[in-house]
């Protein structure tokens, strides 16, 4: 709006001083974020969060960096909250040709104490809290979905309205996910319509409307079957579509129907959520600790964290300023492969962008 200029760093500090000729009013460059009102250094608070991000807990990183582990869990309440909106801004209008949903739980400490056993907890937890739901893009390893919830039907619509909403419109992908039943229904209420049936008869009323699949609507599913904790068998059914309009999708990465890439991201979230391992002592008391250190995981692995596989070659070799190598490859991170941002985005980056309170079209 050309409301704004700067007036200097008062008191010699660290920050910018604004000026709004509109109501003449001043306010510090770091107004509104978490570095606001804060003693403690800004790189401090940004390799806090960075250590959790990396899979650390809360007590370790408090002790590694000599702070209070309240400290620490009052700057993860705060970073979640701003990264979470800023998820929610750039994760908007994404094109892509396939997903991969899938769900992972959190182990219950019942288990780790032996109070029960492993199959009565997975018993417990089809109906608890404890379940992580993952939605990525095997392609450009996206993560567009990541929510807790319990494994039911009411959650599955979730999930999928979720998506729902972050794709572009009239983009319909192939969903690839396992045997839950509750992802059939919640696929073919957002992504189908109602279809007049064709009259059989020339008198009589018309049939009524039925609820069908959109055309393009692809849907497989991968069931897996155990017996005695031991996978015995892997089949393959095609719910909406055929055979072969699924391969055609899957043909440019080479592979078949699978969820080996979202299975493969469940990992990466057991080895960087400290709350979701297994076999350690970090896990949280409640929903709300594992939300906070999900949405952490969300922006760091899609904006700030690059991927190999996803890398560029560069067109000419890059000296590096030390004896190394010449630098050969540019990093790529999911939301740069696919096409939300042209860069690699550093914590601190993100903790100081201003999400705007209006829809927008991003320009970053």
């Amino acid at each position: 709006l050309n409301n704004l200029r700067a007036n200097g760093h008062p008191s010699g500090g660290p920050w910018r001083q604004f000026q709004c000729t509109a109501c003449d009013g001043y306010f510090p460059e770091h107004h509104g974020t978490i570095f606001h009102g804060k003693q403690a250094a800004v790189e401090l608070i940004v390799h806090v969060l960075a250590c959790l991000a990396e899979g650390l807990g809360i007590r370790a990183t408090a002790r590694v960096f000599e702070v209070d582990p309240n400290t620490v869990l009052h700057w993860l309440v705060e970073a979640a909250e701003q990264l979470t909106a800023f998820s929610a801004y750039f994760l908007c209008h994404v094109h892509v040709n396939q997903l991969q949903l899938d769900e992972l739980y959190v182990v219950l400490r019942g288990v780790i104490n032996g109070e029960i056993s492993a199959e009565n907890a997975i018993k417990r937890l089809e109906r608890s809290r404890p379940w992580v739901w993952t939605v990525s893009d095997p392609e450009s390893k996206l993560l567009l979905v990541a929510d807790i919830g319990p494994r039911t039907l009411a959650m599955a619509q979730r999930v999928v309205h979720q998506v729902a909403q972050r794709l572009a419109p009239h983009c319909i992908p192939l969903c690839l996910s396992d045997g839950f039943k509750g992802y059939l229904p919640a696929i073919l209420g957002h992504f189908g319509g109602w279809v007049h049936p064709a009259r059989r008869q020339e008198k009589g009323p018309w049939p009524k409307p039925r609820w069908r699949p959109l055309p393009g609507l692809l849907y497989a599913q991968v069931i897996k079957e155990y017996r005695r904790r031991r996978l015995v068998g892997v089949t393959h059914r095609v719910v909406f579509g055929t055979l072969e309009a699924v391969n055609t999708v899957l043909a440019p990465l080479g592979c078949q129907i699978n969820t080996a890439f979202v299975e493969r991201l469940n990992l990466d979230i057991r080895q960087r959520v400290a709350a979701v391992g297994r076999r350690v002592n970090t896990l949280c008391q409640g929903e709300d600790g594992l939300q906070h250190q999900l949405a952490l995981f969300h922006t760091y692995y899609n904006f700030i964290l690059p991927h190999a596989s996803l890398r560029q070659p560069l067109p000419q070799s890059v000296p590096t300023n030390g004896t190394g190598s010449a630098k050969t490859w540019r990093p790529c991170t999911p939301a740069m492969a696919a096409g939300l941002t042209d860069h690699v985005w550093t914590l601190k980056e993100v903790l100081l962008f201003r999400v705007p309170p209006w829809p927008q079209p991003q320009t970053v």
